[in-house]
């Protein structure tokens, strides 16, 4: 896990990324003062729950919803805000935020 303050940003960052929009773990990590895109995935897997941030908005930098237990979850989270996927599974260039 990364370290208490790397953590702390990436939750800052995570807790911004609008309804509607997704970013990737590695645009997260370049937001943060050294943290790896593998990094900003440990902190998502680790939140306890009840926690509030709007983990679904992270995907990979395919584009696509990295596939993990939550996987199908994530889909129906993004799909409810409006998010489309092309038939390849990735989302559209144009939502990345930011």
């Amino acid at each position: 896990m990364p370290r208490a303050e790397v953590l702390e940003q990436i939750y800052t960052i995570v807790a911004q990324i609008p309804e509607g929009r997704v970013t990737t773990y590695g645009r997260i990590a370049n937001m943060t003062d050294g943290a790896t895109a593998r990094m900003v995935g440990s902190a998502m897997r680790h939140l306890p729950s009840g926690h509030g941030l709007p983990w679904h908005r992270v995907i990979n930098a395919s584009r696509r919803v990295t596939e993990h237990t939550g996987a199908v979850r994530q889909h129906e989270k993004l799909r409810a805000e409006g998010v489309v996927f092309d038939a390849r599974g990735r989302v559209l260039q144009d939502i990345l935020w930011p």
